[in-house]
């Protein structure tokens, strides 16, 4: 297709008039190969997948079936148990709904990590506010790691559905999934695992670890945004709170498509780019570290996402930095749900970090089109904005 030459490059660094993109926990950029498929589904292959009475909406059902495979070959799980959303969040309320509809009619007892996304925690504080669910924290510490001995204990006095995220979407901390669902599973729990920032950087195998319920989300693996995955052998959507599966909504052709494709791409892939991402981001960390001897690096080290490098100044107030950053270096002061949001971040709060800490923090997410160059200059703008800061909250103190 001509159109399709509008599309940047696959080689090409995101460096532009905006900056350098080091935000990719909040979004990845749309890969051009996935970009393609898009508007091929898009202008090509339009049909109705709902509609099969012609080859029309056939192909929209290929599409969609083929999409089904490659996400189901990204966790190693059967292509029957892929149901498309429209992105984490929607996933997220359906499992823990049809969760609540194949309760006992009891209260739903949920266990979850003090760290996990607000998705997760906004759901399930609506079920408890509706008498659906009676909600068991589990502590973390320092570097975000769950209290194994506080799980223990929630899974000994009775869960029904235990919700650990797979990585952390601020510090990037990874979870023993394996081990989580060893104990869920003899303790009796279901478990549902948000696995949206994890899938494609951090090895997940459904057929080794059967959770009942996986979260995905395309835009966080240079899919389209608008499009995600519930993956269930269970679920029914008849099942569900409150909803009776009544009509087949239009499926987004284009999107799930993207998502396919984009899976498709992490499954191939993903290894490989996740060793250079690493790299990278190892010799960002050295290069800040050499010129700001004080900043802290926050969570794991050594168990962490490929991608992800969160830090911290302290004394520093990562808002200033950030406004000083912009046009130039494109970083977070947490997670993209919260952005803008004046209140402190629930999850370095649980890891009971200090409040400068807190305060000085400052998420950074390399990615596939991330280059070393990019790295260079960003490692040089952050420091530059870091010690502007400084200077100028020294001079307001001497005043």
């Amino acid at each position: 297709m001509n159109s399709v030459s509008i599309f940047r490059p696959a080689s090409q660094s995101l460096r532009n008039t905006a900056g350098i993109y080091l935000d990719h926990h909040s979004t990845t950029p749309v890969d051009q190969r996935v970009a393609e498929v898009v508007m091929r589904a898009m202008v090509e292959d339009f049909g109705n997948a709902n509609s099969i009475d012609h080859t029309y909406g056939e192909a929209g059902r290929h599409l969609i079936e083929r999409a089904s495979f490659h996400v189901a070959q990204l966790v190693n799980c059967d292509d029957a148990d892929v149901h498309f959303t429209s992105g984490s969040t929607e996933a997220i309320r359906l499992a823990i709904a049809h969760a609540v509809g194949v309760a006992d009619g009891r209260p739903l007892r949920i266990g979850l990590s003090r760290v996990e996304h607000p998705a997760v925690l906004d759901t399930a504080a609506r079920a408890e506010r509706l008498g659906l669910a009676r909600l068991i924290w589990i502590d973390v510490g320092t570097d975000a790691q769950l209290d194994m001995a506080s799980l223990q204990e929630a899974l000994k006095d009775g869960l029904d559905l235990l919700c650990i995220m797979a990585a952390n979407n601020e510090v990037g901390t990874i979870y023993p999934l394996s081990e989580i669902f060893g104990l869920a599973e003899a303790g009796g729990a279901l478990m549902l695992v948000d696995a949206t920032q994890a899938a494609g950087r951090v090895p997940i195998d459904l057929a080794e670890t059967p959770v009942e319920y996986l979260i995905l989300s395309s835009h966080k693996i240079y899919g389209p945004k608008g499009v995600g995955a519930l993956i269930s052998s269970t679920y029914d959507a008849s099942q569900v709170h409150g909803l009776a599966a009544t009509h087949d909504a239009t499926p987004n052709v284009p999107g799930i498509a993207g998502m396919g494709e984009a899976c498709r791409l992490m499954a191939e892939e993903g290894l490989t780019d996740n060793r250079r991402t690493a790299e990278m981001r190892d010799t960002l960390q050295s290069m800040l570290i050499a010129k700001l001897p004080e900043l802290v690096v926050n969570a794991s080290q050594a168990n962490r996402l490929p991608h992800s490098l969160h830090i911290s100044i302290p004394g520093v107030p990562n808002d200033l930095v950030v406004q000083r950053l912009r046009g130039r270096v494109a970083v977070s002061t947490g997670a993209a749900c919260m952005s803008g949001a004046q209140s402190a971040s629930h999850v370095l709060q649980a890891m009971g970090l200090s409040q400068e800490i807190q305060d000085g923090a400052l998420r950074i997410g390399l990615g596939r089109f991330t280059t070393q160059d990019d790295i260079t200059l960003a490692a040089a703008e952050i420091e530059a904005a870091i010690i502007d800061v400084k200077s100028a909250l020294k001079g307001s103190s001497d005043d």
